[in-house]
C-alpha cells in the first residue's frame, strides 16, 4: 500500500523549482515526527511524553516577574519516570557505587570561613513548624539545620527509611540528582520538558488536573491545608512527603507533578530567562542569576512540595518556578529523570 501520510506528500506539492526547499521541508518534518512517535518498547518505570509545542510560564500574579512572559516552547519527544525516584532506588545506587550526598559530607571550609570547625559537621535542612500562634515570614523561624539529617535519615539521627522504601528520596542536591541520572543511564529534565510533561496536554490550565484545585473536594496532590507555616490540617492524608503515587496521575500518566517533593531541573536559573528564551528546545541559561542570591550556584527546581499552601509558596502551580543552590538539600527536595528515546 502507498504511504499517504503527510510527509510523503510534501515533495509533489511543491513545484519542480523548489525541489530543494521541499527535500528540506521533508527532512524537517520526517525528524520533527520521528522525534515525537512513541517507541516500541518503554524502559523499566517511564512513560512516554510525545513531545509538542505549547504555552509555557504563568500569568499569576504571585509569579510576577519570574514565570512571563508566557511564551510558545517546542520540546522533543522523550522518556519520563512516572514517579519521583526512590528510597528503594537510590539505594540500590548507593549500594553500587559507594556514592555519598553532599548532605552526608562534612561542609567545605573554605566555603565557611566564619563557621567554627566544630559546627562544621554533616547537616541538612528540616522543617519544624514554629511553636507559636503568632504568624510569622522569617524562613528561619521553620528550617533547622539538623546534624544528622540525609536521606537514610531524613528528620535526623534516630531516624530511618525502614518502611519508607516508595517514597520519595530527599535531603538530595542537585549534584545528587545528578549524579544518580548519569548511573541510571538517564539525565534530569530541562525546565520546559519538565513543564511540557507536568501540564500533560492540558494547555493554559493552572494544575497539572485543570484549573479546580480540589475538583469536587478532592486533593489532587500532598500540599499543605491550612495556615503555613504553623498550621496544616492534613486534609490531604499527609503531613510530610507521602508514598509516591498516592494521587491521581496527570494525563500522560505522571505521578506526584504537583506538591510531595520539589524537583530539580537542569537548568541554571535565572529570573529573566523567559524574555528572551530560546522557542525550540531550551536548555537554559549560561549562567545561574537570582537576583537574591547573586553569588550562588543555582538550579531550577519545579512542582512544590508538600509545604505549599494557598498563603505561602503555591508553587504547586505548572507554570510556576523557583530555584535552589546546586549543593543545598532539605527535606522537602527529590527529583525524577527523563531519558531520550
Amino acid at each position: 500500500m502507498a504511504d499517504r501520510s503527510e510527509s510523503s506528500l510534501l515533495p509533489v506539492l511543491v513545484p519542480a523549482g523548489g525541489l530543494l526547499l521541499a527535500g528540506l521541508i521533508y527532512i524537517g518534518v520526517t525528524s520533527y515526527l520521528a522525534s515525537t512517535r512513541k517507541p516500541v518498547t518503554p524502559p523499566p518505570g517511564m512513560v512516554w511524553i510525545p513531545g509538542g509545542t505549547f504555552k509555557m510560564g504563568s500569568d499569576a500574579p504571585e509569579f510576577q516577574g519570574e514565570a512571563q512572559p508566557i511564551h510558545p516552547v517546542t520540546v522533543h519527544g522523550f522518556w519520563m519516570d512516572a514517579t519521583e525516584v526512590t528510597n528503594e532506588q537510590f539505594a540500590e545506587f548507593v549500594k553500587a557505587t559507594g556514592y555519598i550526598t553532599v548532605a552526608e559530607k562534612p561542609p567545605d571550609p573554605a566555603q565557611f570561613p566564619n563557621v567554627k570547625k566544630e559546627e562544621l559537621k554533616p547537616f541538612s535542612a528540616v522543617f519544624t513548624p514554629p511553636v507559636t500562634d503568632t504568624p510569622t515570614r522569617r524562613v528561619m523561624d521553620w528550617w533547622q539545620k539538623v546534624y544528622g539529617a540525609d536521606w537514610k535519615h531524613p528528620d535526623g539521627p534516630g531516624s530511618s527509611i525502614g518502611g519508607k522504601e516508595k517514597y520519595p528520596v530527599v535531603h538530595i542536591s542537585w549534584v545528587d540528582a545528578d549524579a544518580y541520572a548519569k548511573w541510571a543511564g538517564k539525565r534530569l529534565p530541562t525546565e520546559a520538558e519538565w513543564e511540557f510533561a507536568a501540564r500533560g496536554g492540558l494547555e493554559g490550565m493552572k494544575y497539572a488536573w485543570g484549573d479546580d484545585f480540589r475538583p469536587g473536594g478532592k486533593s489532587m496532590a500532598n500540599t499543605c491545608q491550612g495556615h503555613f507555616p504553623e498550621q496544616n490540617l492534613v486534609e490531604d492524608g499527609h503531613r510530610t512527603a507521602a508514598p509516591v503515587g498516592s494521587f491521581p496521575p496527570n494525563p500522560y500518566g505522571l505521578y506526584d507533578m504537583a506538591g510531595n517533593v520539589w524537583e530539580w531541573c537542569s537548568d541554571w536559573y535565572s529570573r529573566d530567562y523567559f524574555k528572551n528564551s530560546p522557542k525550540d528546545d531550551p536548555q537554559g541559561p549560561e549562567s545561574s542569576n537570582d537576583p537574591t542570591d547573586p553569588k550562588s550556584k543555582r538550579k531550577v527546581q519545579k512542582g512544590g512540595s508538600f509545604l505549599c499552601a494557598e498563603n505561602y509558596c503555591a508553587r504547586y502551580q505548572v507554570g510556576a518556578r523557583h530555584s535552589g543552590e546546586m549543593e543545598s538539600a532539605a527535606d522537602h527536595i527529590g527529583f525524577r529523570c527523563v531519558k531520550d528515546r
